[in-house]
């Protein structure tokens, strides 16, 4: 277990002020991974401080207001090998006075993190796992999904794809269970926007080393193979959460046609190249304190860490189980330079929020895509509706 501790800085009071002893402190844990996918490609690879970056600078987006309201924030971050136990990771924090926690961890570790914080009234924010089953069947009624979900990301894609009317679809999973589910997440939304899967092939991984001497020449030769013989289709989209092989598909396929989801046109909560919405002086500032650029779980831990804010600001308490209500509640909404105040689903509570299509280098789109409607919000187009739901919150 690795424990990081970033203190807010402390706010300077005036002795005519309030006496410190009223500032309300709201101390937050971030429960991160010690170990990363490694990426195809160097420049993906990420930072030691993915994720936690985000989380700082949004403590210092809350300790600006704050200091209006005599609230301080802080966050302090404890990275998990896949070894640790999760439960003992939250009662070290729960032991020195932390309720709210900030997770990215896998769902299983997770699901442990939350029920073991549950009869201490801890509140988790998931800030990194995608699994549709902490939504459904898995969800718990302290754990806030500020990712978005598997099938809400599929969702994002599928809505363009149909509105470019490419509805042909070769579809290519990898062999591991992350690659599976993300197929899945993706046959579902084929089958909810009117797509046609034409073909599925699986990418075996085999193992051996990502990079040698002679990759490109077996790569410029091997995927062509792979994609040959297909039944026409328009777009390639694959599954490949592993990082085995997407990246190494577009332009190297058979046939001329775009790749999508794991590669090429990828959705997702934030990329670096936007900039609309007042998003550039985010992504600016981000720059500025560290010299990188803001990656997904970046923006998805400064969201968790802002609902903490916006919660404490309005109902002047940091106390989980109040945050909670007013965060699942009506009156909740949070702007996070994506065009719409984003609010949380009561039945799972799950984020609402636009979702990003990304080439690497621009946006390309943002999903809701026009003209898929719904009768209470467009974003509930995204991931699983009230009437799909098999959440029980317990």
């Amino acid at each position: 277990m690795i424990r990081v501790i970033c203190g807010a800085a402390l706010m300077v009071v005036a002795a005519a002020a309030v006496p410190a002893a009223q500032v309300l402190k709201v101390p937050i844990g971030y429960l991160g991974r010690a170990d990363n996918i490694e990426t195809i490609s160097l420049i993906d690879q990420p930072a030691a401080n993915d994720g936690i970056a985000g989380a700082q600078l949004a403590v210092e987006d809350n300790n600006t207001t704050g200091k209006f309201l005599n609230q301080s924030f802080s966050v302090e971050a404890v990275r998990l090998e896949s070894k640790d136990d999760p439960a003992a990771a939250v009662a070290q924090l729960a032991d020195r006075g932390i309720s709210l926690i900030i997770a990215d961890l896998p769902a299983d570790m997770l699901l442990a993190a939350a029920d073991a914080g549950r009869t201490r009234g801890l509140l988790f924010f998931n800030a990194g796992a995608t699994d549709d089953r902490l939504r459904q069947e898995d969800c718990r009624g302290n754990l806030i999904e500020v990712a978005p979900s598997r099938a809400m990301l599929a969702d994002a894609l599928a809505q363009y794809l149909i509105w470019k009317r490419w509805p042909r679809w070769l579809l290519v999973a990898g062999s591991h269970e992350a690659d599976k589910l993300y197929a899945q997440a993706l046959r579902r939304a084929a089958g909810r926007f009117g797509a046609k899967i034409v073909q599925e092939r699986v990418f075996e991984d085999t193992g051996g080393a990502r990079r040698t001497d002679s990759g490109l020449v077996q790569i410029q030769t091997q995927i062509p193979l792979f994609t040959q013989s297909a039944p026409d289709y328009d777009i390639l989209v694959a599954a490949d959460e592993s990082q085995v092989f997407a990246p190494y598909l577009p332009y190297r396929t058979s046939a001329p046609r775009p790749v999508a989801g794991s590669a090429g046109l990828v959705p997702t909560s934030w990329d670096p190249s936007h900039d609309q919405w007042g998003a550039i002086q985010l992504q600016n500032r981000f720059v500025r304190a560290f010299s990188r650029r803001m990656t997904a779980l970046d923006m998805q831990a400064w969201t968790a860490v802002r609902m903490i804010g916006e919660a404490a600001g309005r109902t002047q308490s940091a106390d989980a189980g109040k945050l909670l209500d007013y965060i699942k509640g009506p009156d909740f909404a949070l702007a996070a330079f994506k065009g719409r105040k984003l609010t949380v689903r009561d039945w799972d509570l799950q984020l609402r929020q636009p979702l990003l299509l990304a080439d690497g280098r621009v946006i390309v789109s943002v999903s809701p895509q026009e003209g898929f409607l719904h009768q209470y919000s467009e974003l509930d187009t995204l991931g699983f509706d009230r009437p799909e739901t098999k959440c029980r919150l317990k």
